[in-house]
């Protein structure tokens, strides 16, 4: 067995991926530890590219996962080839700082489920930056449909491998924000979501109009599919807590709800007040002033679209048994 296992689940991402593998090849840790590529699919040469790298990231191997497409089922096959004790997911678009192993290594030495923090600096334009909130720069995330759970995006996470393994991993039914799933799987079975800042990655936006208007529309749908599978601990933190002035408002990055008066949105919504929203959306178009500003308001409305219209499943209602003994600490 290994120390540790990074995963990464790629599709189509041989514009990208070396950097993020180059970045791999700059770790210095004290451990032993592999590079799992979960290819995804890809037809553009991924594979190929990240298989040039073997020489320079000695532990790398290139893992079939297109049988089912997505990002969580393709990291599920990273895990499944996987030998490390502990589990770091990073992204194909994305760069590690040079610390990042050893930074995750040290915090996972304390916990068995950390996340780090993002920063935007590197690989993205001013404008870009402005178009978007960057979510987990100075601590966990947090949705307005359970304010109680912390989640971090998968692109800067750790975790046990068995604790992984004992909650199902990543939800193959889950398309978007299935790292957001994950991290409320864990915690309501007894795991604690531990902060570790040190340990940075620098994330690339999403650079055009039409990409953040798809991915805001993608998110949206995610937090609707979300809202539904666990619609009874929704219900259950509202009765503890109703009311929107005690409920954090969504991440602009993660959760934006368009112009809302209250973020939290039910899952069936009724028609006149979609389109209340939709109007007050489009009503604020007005104010945009530069096209960051543009780009934040095309994802907003993706959003927003996305969560009122989307096709989504109806996930069965999340069942969680605890996991036996304390999984706060490193044991």
């Amino acid at each position: 067995m290994t120390d540790l296992s990074v995963v990464i689940a790629a599709f189509d991402a041989a514009g990208t991926l070396g950097a993020q593998l180059a970045a791999l090849s700059r770790q210095r840790v004290d451990a032993d530890w592999e590079v799992l590529v979960a290819d995804n699919g890809s037809t553009d040469g991924t594979r190929a590219l990240a298989e040039s790298w073997a020489d320079r990231l000695p532990g790398l191997r290139v893992i079939d996962a297109s049988a089912h497409r997505g990002a969580g089922a393709a990291r599920n096959v990273g895990v499944a080839a996987a030998t490390g004790r502990d589990v770091l997911f990073c992204d194909a678009d994305d760069v590690v700082a040079d610390d990042w192993l050893a930074a995750m290594h040290r915090a996972l030495g304390h916990q068995a489920f950390v996340a780090g923090r993002f920063a935007g600096d590197q690989l993205n334009s001013p404008r870009v930056l402005r178009s978007r909130t960057l979510p987990q720069q100075d601590g966990l995330q947090y949705s307005a449909h359970l304010p109680g759970l912390p989640h971090a995006g998968a692109g800067n996470l750790g975790v046990r491998r068995a604790l992984f393994r004992a909650v199902g991993g990543f939800d193959p039914g889950a398309l978007f924000l299935e790292d957001t799933d994950l991290c409320w799987r864990l915690q309501l079975a007894g795991v604690a979501l531990g902060w570790a800042p040190e340990a940075v990655v620098q994330v690339r936006l999403r650079g055009t109009l039409r990409s953040a208007l798809s991915q805001g529309y993608h998110y949206g749908s995610g937090e609707r599919w979300l809202a539904r599978r666990y619609r009874d601990q929704v219900r259950a933190a509202a009765a503890v807590a109703p009311g929107p002035a005690t409920v954090p408002a969504p991440d602009a990055a993660t959760e934006p709800a368009p112009s809302s008066v209250t973020p939290v949105i039910p899952p069936h919504e009724p028609s006149h007040r979609l389109l209340h929203r939709a109007l007050a959306t489009l009503r604020s178009l007005a104010g945009v002033r530069s096209l960051g500003e543009l780009g934040a308001w095309c994802w907003d409305l993706g959003w927003g679209i996305g969560y009122a219209y989307a096709p989504v499943s109806d996930p069965a209602p999340v069942r969680i048994t605890p996991l036996a003994g304390p999984r706060t600490a490193a044991a």
